[in-house]
């Protein structure tokens, strides 16, 4: 076992403001620095680590927030503190700028006003419960004074409570939030535990979605024909891909002669950057597809479209990469292609459904058809079955029920 005489000078030795670094009996490593604290004062903190890369990780980690002016807090600090240094210091590297504007919007309409102003070190599971209790039975209308800034007040200002209650699945995404904040303090060794998960919110009800049925699809589809991005609704729901990762695909990513296609990227509106492309979801949604003989015959009619609307533009063509684009070759913006897919609902006579439910088509209809739920999860780019099994659990009871009765049938008259 290394002791911090038998380590090397030169490792010993570190420059002025770097803090110290050094082995201690336990065999763990210990790492010490001044960071910038709440009130523009300065405090030693002291961070662990099984190793003297992570423990220098750690120090270097509140070191460089420091320099950035965040404040690093204490667990003597406030709730409050603490979400705001690990939203502008941590997660913010961590997380995708539409994530982190999620996380950040939680923190300032539900956590800080419920929880910011106890102590990180004295938060403790029946508070988290006792705010939880509270903010599922609360109106947000009067809480957070929605109704006072209307022209025509209808709710707390008025006299009368509309009952306006977060649904279950905001409530367990506003306490996901919590637990992952606390879980990195718990990283840092701020605190010893993370007290948000000693809470049960209980398991909210999936979101439902309507799907279309193969009547339906088939109506939609013949609907698009002949519309200038028919190609990219065929792919949707032969193929179930996610509207960013449609909007994503480039034509290197398409290899027409195999049949295949790369799902490598997404395309996605931002806040700072605008329409910007990023890597998938996941590294389960980063995968390769097969292609069904119909969209390949109409994506190669609309490359050769493609390419006279490329020519009709001339100098106002902004590029030629992604495979479904503007007639001035720019990327196709999410709320514009939902616009045309609302469009088209209407002039084929169909229900409204949200653009994400072509997704939840493809799988229903495979699943009707028999195909396995490991392909469909593949197919989908979910990161795990249980994903697959738990979104879809209606319609496998559906089948599930079908092939009982046939079973029955069977017995019943051989």
């Amino acid at each position: 076992m290394t002791t911090p005489r038998d380590t090397p000078a030169s490792r010993r030795v570190r420059a002025n403001g770097d803090g110290t670094l050094y082995q201690r009996k336990d065999s763990r490593w210990e790492a010490a620095g001044y960071v910038l604290a709440p009130g523009n004062t300065r405090k030693r903190v002291r961070v662990y680590g099984t190793t003297r890369r992570k423990a220098l990780a750690k120090l270097t980690e509140k070191i460089a927030a420091s320099n950035r002016g965040v404040p690093v807090p204490s667990a003597q600090g406030s709730v409050a503190a603490y979400l705001t240094y690990w939203l502008d210091a941590v997660a913010v590297h961590q997380l995708r700028e539409n994530t982190h504007t999620r996380y950040t919007a939680v923190a300032r309409l539900y956590l800080i006003p419920g929880l910011g102003r106890k102590k990180l070190a004295k938060l403790t599971a029946k508070d988290i419960r006792t705010w939880l209790n509270q903010l599922r039975t609360t109106c947000q209308c009067c809480t957070r004074g929605l109704d006072a800034a209307r022209e025509q007040p209808l709710c707390c200002a008025a006299g009368k409570c509309c009952s306006k209650r977060l649904s279950p699945l905001t409530l367990a995404y506003v306490h996901s939030v919590l637990k992952s904040a606390l879980e990195h303090a718990v990283r840092e060794e701020e605190i010893p535990r993370n007290v948000a998960r000693s809470v049960r919110t209980g398991t909210p009800r999936p979101r439902r979605f309507e799907p279309l049925t193969a009547d339906e699809a088939r109506k939609f589809l013949a609907t698009a024909n002949g519309h200038r991005l028919q190609s990219l609704f065929e792919l949707t729901l032969h193929t179930g891909l996610r509207k960013g990762e449609l909007l994503g695909l480039r034509w290197e990513d398409l290899d027409l002669d195999a049949g295949t296609a790369a799902i490598r990227r997404t395309l996605q509106r931002t806040s700072t950057g605008g329409l910007t492309t990023l890597p998938t979801k996941t590294r389960a949604s980063e995968r390769r597809i097969a292609l069904p003989t119909r969209c390949l015959h109409s994506l190669k009619l609309h490359h050769e479209q493609q390419k006279r609307e490329r020519e009709a533009a001339g100098a106002m063509w902004q590029r030629d990469e992604p495979v479904f684009t503007t007639v001035q070759g720019r990327p196709i913006d999410p709320t514009n292609l939902t616009r045309t897919f609302n469009a088209l609902l209407h002039k084929a006579s169909l229900r409204r459904i949200r653009f994400h439910d072509l997704r939840h088509s493809t799988a229903t209809l495979l699943l009707e058809q028999g195909v396995e739920l490991v392909v469909i999860k593949e197919l989908l780019g979910h990161a795990h079955i249980g994903v697959t099994a738990t979104v879809y659990a209606h319609v496998r009871l559906r089948l599930q029920r079908d092939a009982i009765d046939l079973l029955g049938r069977a017995l019943d008259h051989p």
